[in-house]
């Protein structure tokens, strides 16, 4: 047993397996080891499942002692967002609301990565119903970000996002509905991949706006990324072989996404962008004006689905939330469906307005956030600053989710600073493997 695997990436954790030089049975228990002994480590689990986890790494070892691994994570273990149904173990999304639910059976792509054996470890602390890009989550833990602990970590996927950063897991599961991958992958120096809407099963995921859920993993690499897509969908990995950025066109989008940049955002961006460069892409700046319709229909499409789906439950007991969480929801019932409709015809249009100016580009990039974690004393203290701070840290990653993209962030070297890569839909592999050259030149600076 050695501590430095719980620095390996996942993918270099698996190929050790593979070579017989790491026995996952051991892998698990340093792993179960760390999350007992960690001071973070009740702010980052919700619950751990060593029953589970022995079983399912004793059964790894087994097929990798007879050749028969199922795949190159087989054994590996990793960490689950609190929305992803775990049969027999309490699933709650970050919400007192859900206090004692206990789903019967696996999350469709928790069977999917079970299958494939991957080592589930325990279910991660979260913003209450997925619903906020901080993270901060005062009903049952606010994990600390891995580069100011006193600070949030980002959300919704706070505990995924940290449990890979402080080494309790080799790469973990989160969902991501406005940028709740992106932005605490972004702010813990992770990679993190938004899959496009419909490509990952939700089936037993508990929802926030069905519409614009996605399931996405965050990891150490973008090879991780990709092994992960694999074992969530149950089929094969991107091939990132041979990828480049020599002649790669991307866009670099001006309108709104540059506005109010925090300085080490802003020159994280800047230093990935002349990276980029060196390494052969082709950046082109442009202005989308008519993106500022977008914003507009935000609040119909989210927090009008968001409180249909969950006003019958919030009703019936508000004060289990934290307010400024429960007031997001409550803003949904200011939308009529009159207004929800409009809002999807609208954004129809802009979505077929998207496509065409994006067509011949290999990405478009922007910076993950415009803002760095905020001091979680100072949001519970200010409801202002929760609100401002939160439509910021959001910004731009909705943008993608309103557009139907395929998107990835990226580390740029500077801390908590993310770039983030938007593709076509259902284009992962293609953004991959862009991810994986882009990778390479952002670490050689």
């Amino acid at each position: 047993m050695s501590v430095d695997w719980l620095k390996m990436t996942a993918a270099e954790q698996g190929r050790e397996i593979g070579a017989g030089r790491i026995d996952p049975v051991a892998l698990t228990e340093a792993h179960l080891d760390a999350i007992a002994a960690h001071p973070f480590g009740p702010r980052i689990y919700a619950r751990t499942t060593p029953d589970r986890a022995r079983a399912e790494a004793q059964a790894a070892a087994q097929r990798a002692r007879q050749g028969l691994r199922r795949g190159p994570l087989d054994g590996v273990p990793i960490s689950w967002k609190d929305l992803y149904d775990t049969a027999g173990v309490e699933t709650c999304s970050g919400s007192d609301l859900l206090a004692g639910r206990v789903p019967l059976a696996d999350a469709e792509v928790l069977k999917n990565a079970t299958l494939q054996g991957l080592v589930c470890l325990g279910k991660t602390h979260q913003t209450e119903l997925a619903f906020s890009g901080l993270g901060l989550n005062p009903v049952t833990e606010s994990p600390p970000c891995v580069n100011d602990t006193e600070s949030v970590a980002g959300g919704s996927s706070s505990g995924a996002a940290t449990s890979v950063a402080f080494g309790l897991a080799a790469a973990a599961v989160g969902s991501d509905t406005g940028g709740s991958v992106r932005i605490p992958a972004a702010w813990n120096d992770l990679v993190g991949l938004k899959t496009t809407a419909g490509l990952l099963s939700l089936k037993g995921v508990v929802p926030l706006a069905a519409r614009f859920d996605t399931v996405g993993p965050l990891c150490r690499s973008v090879e991780d990324a990709a092994l992960m897509l694999a074992a969530l969908g149950g089929g094969a990995a991107p091939d990132l072989e041979g990828a480049s950025l020599a002649g790669k066109r991307l866009m670099l989008l001006e309108t709104i996404v540059m506005d109010d940049l925090r300085e080490a955002p802003r020159r994280g961006f800047g230093q990935a962008v002349e990276r980029l460069q060196a390494a052969g892409a082709l950046v082109e700046r442009r202005e989308l004006p008519w993106l500022e319709e977008t914003f507009p229909i935000i609040g119909p499409l989210f927090a009008g689905e968001a409180w249909g789906t969950w006003k019958a439950a919030i009703e019936a007991a508000p004060d289990k939330m934290f307010p400024p969480i429960r007031e997001r929801f409550q803003g949904g019932a200011a939308f009529s469906a009159a207004d929800f409709v409009q809002a999807w015809q609208k954004l129809d249009q802009l979505r077929a307005r998207w496509s065409a100016a994006v067509a011949g580009y290999d990405a478009v990039i922007l910076p993950c956030s415009a803002i760095q974690p905020p001091n979680a004393a100072r949001l519970l203290a200010d409801p202002d600053f929760f609100t401002t701070e939160n439509l910021l840290a959001l910004r731009n990653t909705r943008l993608g989710n309103m557009m139907g993209v395929s998107a990835l962030t990226l580390p740029t070297g500077v801390p908590s600073a993310g770039i983030m890569f938007f593709a076509p839909p259902f284009a992962e592999s293609a953004l991959l493997r862009l991810g994986q050259a882009a990778e390479r030149a952002l670490s050689a600076g």
